[in-house]
C-alpha cells in the first residue's frame, strides 16, 4: 500500500493522498475556549423545514443543514473549500491499483449518546446502503447513495480492528475520497438507529459538535453544543434553525433582531441590507446550476426538437434580471463555470421565440401543446423565486403556443415527486458537494441516476454520454478526464434535457455580532466555531 501525501481535491485521482491528521489530545492542545467567546444562543432563518434528520436517506439542503453540525465523516472539508482534511479517519492508505482504500480512526470518540465511535460503526452506517441483506437496509431509499453509484463502485466494508476499516472496490473512482467527505457518507450510531428503527431521522445521534434536541414541524429545530466533542471546543450553546419561508420576512426579522443570520434573501434585498447599521453581509462564489429539467419519459419532452424549441423560448437574461439581480449569471452548462473541466466553447441557445415556433413545426406541434411547470415551493442558492421564474418561464412559452400551467407542493413531496419522475417539467438545481465533475454529471444526467427515486430527474439515458462519464470518472489522468468531461458537455447541449438557467453568488447577511462563519462552496451550514460577539 502506498501512503497518500496531498489532496488536490479539484483533481482528485485513485491515488489518493495520507493526511497525518492530529489527534484528540493535539486537538485539545489548540483550544483555548475563552470567556469572551463561549456562550450564547444563535438563531439562524432559512425558508424551508427539513425533510429528515438521517443524512443517508435525504438529498434536500434544508436536511443537510442540520446533519452538517450533527455529524462527522471519515474525511470533511475544510472550512470554505473542498479541499478534504481528516475527521473520524486520521489518515488512509490506497492499494497501488486503486481498489483498497484502509481507514485508520481516531480513538476515544463518543456518539452523542454516550457509545463508542469504532470500525463497527462506520461499517454499519454504509453497509446498511449498500448490502440490501442488512437489516436495516428496508429504512431507505437510500437515495444519495444511489445517486453517486455507490453500490456499483463499492465490493465490500470491512472492520479489521477497532480502529481500522478497508473499502474494497469493484472499479477504481477518482472521486471516491471526496464523496466520503458528504453527508450521505455520515457516520451515524447504530445504537440509535436499532432503537429507532424507521422513526431514527426524527432522533438523529451522530458525534459532531452538536447534539439534537427538538424538532417542531414547520417551525423550529434545535440543536445544543456537545461537549464530549472530539475535537476543538464549540463556543454556542444553542443553534435555533427557524424557519422563515417569505425571503423578505427573513430580512425584516434580521432587521428587528429576532434572528441572526439569514439564509438565501432576496437579491433586491441586498444593497440596502450592506448599506444597514449593525448587519454585515458576506459572499461567495456558488458551486451550483439552476434549470428547468424537460421529463424525456413523457411526450412531447421524448422529442429533441421540442426540447431544443424549450431554450429558444426561454429569455434567461430576463429570469436574471427579474429574478437574481446582480446575484446570478446565465449558465449554458450543466457544471458552473469555476468548476475544472468546464466547457466554454460551448454556445448557449439564445433567446429566439421565431426560431423556437420553427422547431415546434418541424416536431409536428405548429399550433403548440400544453403541458405543467412545476415551481420550487423554496427558495435555493440556485433559484431565489422559483414561483417568480415560473411565472417568466410560463409567458415565454405562451407566446409560442405552449400552454404552460404552474403548480407546486410542499418541498419534501415536491422532491419525492420528482424523483418518481411524475413532473413534465420542473424546476430545480444542484449545488455541488464535493468539487468533482462527476458530482454534478453523473448524479443529475447519467443514465444510471435516472432510476427511481431518481437524481436524474429529465429521465434522459444518452448511452454515449454516459459511457464518457463512466470512463472519466474510473480515469486518475486529470488531463484525461477534463477532455471527457468536455465532450460529454457538447452531446448534453445538443440533446437539451434541460434548460439551463442560471449560476449564483451565495450571500449570507447576518448582524455584526456574529463571528467566523464561513460559507462553503458546497452551500455546507457549520456553525461549530462561531460565536457571538459581546
Amino acid at each position: 500500500m502506498k501512503k497518500i501525501l496531498l489532496i488536490l481535491l479539484a483533481l482528485t485521482t485513485i491515488s489518493a493522498f495520507v493526511f497525518a491528521g492530529g489527534g484528540q489530545e493535539d486537538s485539545a492542545a489548540q483550544t483555548d475556549m475563552t470567556d469572551s467567546k463561549a456562550g450564547g444562543v444563535l438563531v439562524f432563518a432559512h425558508s424551508g423545514d427539513a425533510v429528515g434528520l438521517d443524512p443517508a436517506r435525504e438529498t434536500d439542503g434544508e436536511s443537510f443543514m442540520i446533519a452538517d453540525n450533527i455529524y462527522n465523516c471519515l474525511v470533511e472539508f475544510k472550512p470554505g473549500t473542498t479541499e478534504v482534511m481528516p475527521a473520524l479517519a486520521t489518515s488512509w492508505d490506497v492499494s497501488a491499483d486503486g481498489l483498497e482504500y484502509v481507514f485508520h480512526l481516531r480513538e476515544g470518540v463518543k456518539f452523542h449518546d454516550g457509545t463508542d465511535f469504532n470500525a463497527d460503526a462506520v461499517v454499519f452506517s454504509h453497509k446498511r446502503q449498500l448490502d440490501e441483506s442488512h437489516a436495516y437496509y428496508e429504512f431507505g431509499p437510500w437515495k444519495y447513495w444511489g445517486y453517486m453509484d455507490m453500490s456499483a463502485i463499492v465490493k465490500d466494508i470491512v472492520a479489521v480492528d477497532a480502529n481500522t476499516v478497508k473499502y474494497i472496490l469493484n472499479k477504481p473512482e477518482a472521486p471516491f475520497i471526496a464523496n466520503l467527505a458528504m453527508n450521505f457518507s455520515a457516520i451515524v450510531s447504530p445504537t440509535a438507529v436499532e432503537m429507532y428503527k424507521e422513526d431514527y431521522t426524527n432522533h438523529p445521534v451522530g458525534t459532531g459538535p452538536f447534539k439534537f434536541v427538538s424538532w417542531t414541524k414547520d417551525a423550529n429545530i434545535v440543536v445544543e453544543r456537545f461537549d464530549g466533542y472530539w475535537g476543538e471546543k464549540t463556543y454556542l450553546d444553542r443553534v435555533i434553525f427557524k424557519v422563515i419561508p417569505d425571503a423578505t420576512a427573513r430580512v425584516l426579522a434580521l432587521k428587528k433582531g429576532e434572528v441572526d443570520l439569514v439564509d438565501y434573501p432576496s437579491p433586491e434585498d441586498i444593497p440596502a441590507l450592506r448599506e444597514t447599521e449593525g448587519i454585515k453581509v458576506i459572499e461567495q462564489a456558488g458551486l451550483n446550476v439552476g434549470y428547468l429539467a424537460l421529463n424525456t419519459e413523457k411526450a412531447p419532452f421524448d422529442n429533441k426538437l421540442v426540447r431544443q424549441a424549450m431554450n429558444y423560448a426561454i429569455n434567461k437574461q430576463d429570469i436574471i434580471d427579474g429574478v437574481y439581480g446582480g446575484l446570478g449569471q446565465i449558465a449554458k452548462n450543466p457544471l458552473p463555470p469555476g468548476m475544472w473541466s468546464y466547457n466554454d466553447d460551448i454556445e448557449d441557445y439564445p433567446y429566439d421565440p421565431a426560431k423556437a415556433k420553427s422547431l415546434l413545426a418541424e416536431a409536428g406541434l405548429a399550433d403548440g401543446f400544453s403541458t405543467t411547470l412545476w415551481a420550487m415551493p423554496v427558495s435555493r442558492p440556485y433559484n431565489p423565486n422559483g414561483k417568480k421564474v415560473a411565472e417568466i418561464m410560463q409567458q415565454n412559452l405562451a407566446d409560442v403556443g405552449i400552454d404552460a400551467a404552474i403548480t407546486s407542493y410542499d418541498w419534501g413531496t415536491y422532491l419525492d415527486k420528482t424523483d418518481m419522475g411524475e413532473h413534465d417539467a420542473a424546476l430545480l438545481g444542484w449545488t455541488g458537494d464535493n468539487g468533482d465533475p462527476d458530482n454534478f454529471l453523473w448524479v443529475l444526467l447519467s443514465a444510471p441516476a435516472a432510476v427511481k427515486p431518481a437524481g436524474n430527474i429529465s429521465f434522459w439515458k444518452d448511452e454515449t454520454f454516459t459511457a464518457l462519464i463512466k470512463e472519466a470518472k474510473e480515469t486518475a489522468d486529470p488531463a484525461k478526464r477534463t477532455e471527457l468531461y468536455e465532450q460529454a458537455q457538447v452531446i448534453f447541449h445538443e440533446e437539451a434535457p434541460w434548460v439551463t438557467l442560471a449560476h449564483s453568488l451565495v450571500v449570507a447577511p447576518m448582524k455584526d455580532e456574529v463571528m467566523d462563519y464561513v460559507l462553503y462552496p458546497t452551500s455546507k451550514r457549520v456553525f461549530h466555531q462561531v460565536w457571538l460577539k459581546k
